[in-house]
This record gives structure tokens, sequence and C-alpha cells, in this order.
């Protein structure tokens, strides 16, 4: 393994950790009805528990509205009652073919609590960062105790390094302010 290679896996996977803190956020309620809330709900259909999303389309025909609609009309009670167990606060109604769920307004004790809930996601996202930094680091000095690369290029490579991490964690921080902005928003 090369110094581009460590450097360019570092990349990668800082990356996705980006790009996983940015799906979590998706899941986080805010003042608008967001189909991403519920597609990951658990729900159990056919002898298996399943994502929502697998079992039927979900749309928001309002800013303040989720509508479902199960692919197997059989389904309608059990997405319910993953509905109501997820702990999401919702509640879901049924009508007929499909289930229509009114967001509630967020008070500003809940909203807290979502801060909150994001900003512990952004410090695993940190942590998870700072783990590849770590991991990048191990690379480079293993790389330079077998030899073969000087220690000017390891240094260069470290600092690279540490510019990659400031970097992902500044977007961190940037995603974070954005989401927070949003559910602070009445």
């Amino acid at each position: 393994m090369t110094i581009d290679d460590i450097l360019l896996e570092t990349e990668e996977k800082m990356l996705k950790s980006e790009e996983h803190l940015v799906h979590q956020f998706a899941g986080v309620r805010t003042g608008k009805a967001s189909p991403s809330l519920i597609e990951n709900v658990m729900v159990e259909a056919y002898g298996s528990h399943m994502r929502l999303k697998e079992l039927a389309t979900i749309s928001a025909p309002e800013s303040r509205m989720l509508m479902v609609t199960p692919f197997d009309q059989g389904n309608v009670k059990a997405i319910e009652k993953g509905i109501q167990s997820a702990n999401l606060g919702l509640n879901p109604a049924s009508q007929g073919k499909f289930i229509r769920i009114v967001l509630p307004d967020l008070s500003t004790e809940r909203r807290q609590e979502f801060v909150k809930i994001c900003k512990k996601m952004t410090e695993d996202s940190r942590i998870a960062l700072r783990n590849e930094r770590r991991q990048a680091l191990e690379g480079l000095k293993k790389l330079k105790n077998d030899g073969g690369v000087s220690e000017d290029a390891v240094e260069t490579a470290e600092a690279e390094v540490q510019k990659l991490t400031d970097q992902y964690i500044a977007k961190l921080d940037h995603h974070l302010a954005h989401k927070e902005k949003e559910i602070l928003t009445v």
C-alpha cells in the first residue's frame, strides 16, 4: 500500500461517514413532513420484520401530512401497528386502502430534544472520522517503519490526513447547523 492509497481510502471512508450522517438527519423530524421520517420503521409482515419502504409507498401530499399506501392491502393493520410502536409520536389513521399520518405541531421542548439527538449523531460521526484518521496515521507509520518511504513524505502525508479530518469535521458541523436551524424554525 502506498501513501496515495492510504490517503484515498481515508477520504472515501470520511465521505461515507458524512453521507451516513446526512442520511440519519433525514430521519429526524422537523416542522414539515418527509417520507424519510418513517421509511425505516420496522413492520412485522409475512412472518418477518421488514422496513416500511419495502411494504408501501410513502408520500407527503401536504407539508404536515404523510400518506402510506401499502402494496398489499392485508398489511394495513401491521403497518399502523409498526408506526405506533416506533415511538415517533405519530398517530396513523387507516382510511381503507391507505394510512394517513397528520404530524402534530412540535413543542419547544420536543424541538430541543431533536436538536440534542442531532448533536449526538454528529458527535458519533466525529468519532468515526477520528478513528479513520488514527487508522491512516497507523498505516503511514507502518509504511515508514517498513522502509521505502522517506520520513518527510510520511510527515507531509500525516499533515494531509489532519487537513482532511479538519475539512470533514467542518462539513459535519455545517450539516448540524443547517439541521438545527431547520428543526428550530417554527
